[in-house]
């Protein structure tokens, strides 16, 4: 006799089989990989364009390379492509330490006799073993050799601003002592500094140069080729007085003392002798 077995329920869903859940699931965790690997590479990528380039760039860049290498042996991604992001970033920041090298050699050169630009030359002589130096050092060396520059152009600028007002202020007081009144009074107080005449010598001396140039630093005779307030003859004599006798009026004065001083001994005994000779 057979014994009457309750019959089997049916299965109110589909039952997915095992292999093809282990399969989906496969995929699942292999396109997870191949999405954290992209991102990877996205950020590592992104790190060396935008605005300007940093070592810390170039150090993210790598931390990123490190953190996903471990997942790129089954993606589309390789680790080789990864690291020549890493090798862009380190020749950037050599280039950009070279490029730093050039600007603060103009800096230096600019300097030149001006200031005391012996930090920038050491920061120079550091940062030019870049080379050879790890990037975090090159960074350093860079951003000091940086620094050093704007200082030393700045000082040698201010060097320069300071040249520029003296010679200014030297360049007015010559226009006003090449006047004729800055020329007697130039002439008056070197002739009682140097050679101890008194006023009434110096009336003789106003009424000779009057006479011979009117006091003027450009009077030329052109008959004779005098030149100048003392009448200089020629007019290169005044060279030993001074390279610039052709242009200051001081320098002329000079000269004519000294001429009067040793062949006429005082202004008054000149001036006797152009009135009666017209010449002195």
């Amino acid at each position: 006799m057979r014994n009457e077995t309750s019959p089997t329920p049916e299965i109110a869903s589909e039952t997915i089989p095992v292999s093809e859940r282990s399969r989906r699931s496969t995929r699942l965790r292999r396109t997870g990989r191949k999405r954290l690997v992209v991102a990877g590479a996205l950020v590592a990528t992104g790190l060396l364009v935008g605005t300007g380039f940093t070592v810390q760039a170039a150090l993210a860049t790598q931390a990123s390379i490190d953190a996903t290498a471990s997942l790129t042996e089954s993606s589309g991604v390789r680790a080789e492509q990864l690291g020549a992001y890493s090798a862009i970033a380190e020749a950037r920041t050599r280039d950009s330490a070279q490029d730093t090298i050039v600007a603060a050699n103009a800096a230096l050169a600019a300097a030149d006799g001006k200031v005391d630009a012996s930090g920038l030359a050491a920061s120079v002589a550091s940062l030019g073993e870049y080379e050879r130096l790890p990037l975090d050092s090159i960074v350093d060396l860079a951003k000091q050799t940086r620094t050093e520059t704007e200082k030393t152009a700045a000082a040698a600028a201010e060097f320069d601003r300071l040249q520029a007002e003296q010679q200014a202020a030297a360049a007015a007081a010559l226009a006003q002592a090449n006047t004729p009144d800055g020329a007697r009074a130039t002439a008056r107080a070197l002739a009682a500094s140097k050679y101890g005449w008194n006023d009434s010598q110096f009336q003789c001396l106003n009424q000779l140069w009057q006479k011979e140039s009117g006091w003027s630093y450009t009077a030329y005779n052109a008959s004779s080729g005098a030149t100048g307030i003392p009448q200089s003859l020629p007019g290169s004599k005044m060279a030993t007085a001074g390279a610039d006798w052709q242009s200051n009026a001081a320098t002329q004065i000079a000269w004519g003392l000294d001429y009067i001083a040793r062949g006429y001994g005082t202004p008054c005994s000149a001036w006797s002798h152009s009135q009666s000779m017209n010449w002195y």
